[in-house]
């Protein structure tokens, strides 16, 4: 299980092919291999820029910053961040800035003794998109599912989200087609 401390770092390769005449020099350059390396971490009590940093980009990546405009106070922020039951994780560029993430809930089921974990929001800028951002989050969830023995991990996507459909087909052993999803006022 990963602990607030511990980092992974992943580097993401791109090649640009440069188009160039070909020459009789034995040096002639055919691409050039670009590496950015990210740092993908769990978020604890005391990380609430990076909180705020994913809050920005699920704004932006589900156009939807009327839901992330609204004031959060520190306090609960924290009182997030520190429930175990929480797993809120990031991927950091070089510089610091939140290119992906995702928040997950630990949920008990009365069917087993075990709980599940809800990846309820995920999101990668789309400049950092396709480079393996997501996959690698989903692998650190894995592994916290893992270590607090969690039956499995699920989530819900869109129809219209082809890229989301894609990556969890890419990864799940099941697939539930006939699903729909409601939201009950609590006025």
């Amino acid at each position: 299980m990963f602990g607030v401390e511990e980092l992974r770092y992943f580097q993401v390769q791109s090649t640009q092919e440069i188009s160039s005449e070909v020459t009789e020099s034995p040096t002639l350059i055919s691409c050039i291999l670009s590496t950015m390396t990210y740092t993908s971490r769990r978020l604890g009590p005391d990380d609430l820029e990076a909180l705020k940093g994913l809050r920005a980009l699920f704004a932006e990546a589900f156009d939807d910053t009327p839901a992330y405009k609204d004031v959060v106070s520190e306090a609960y922020l924290r009182a997030m961040l520190a429930d175990t039951k929480t797993s809120v994780l990031v991927a950091q560029d070089e510089q610091g800035v939140v290119v992906g993430g995702l928040v997950a809930y630990e949920l008990h089921t009365v069917e087993r003794e075990a709980c599940d974990i809800y990846l309820y929001d995920l999101a990668v800028a789309e400049a950092h998109r396709r480079k393996g951002i997501a996959t690698q989050l989903i692998a650190m969830l894995k592994e916290i599912a893992r270590g607090v023995g969690a039956h499995v991990i699920f989530v819900q996507a869109d129809n219209v989200d082809k890229p989301a459909l894609a990556l969890y087909t890419k990864l799940a052993r099941n697939i539930e087609d006939d699903i729909t999803h409601f939201e009950i006022p609590i006025e």
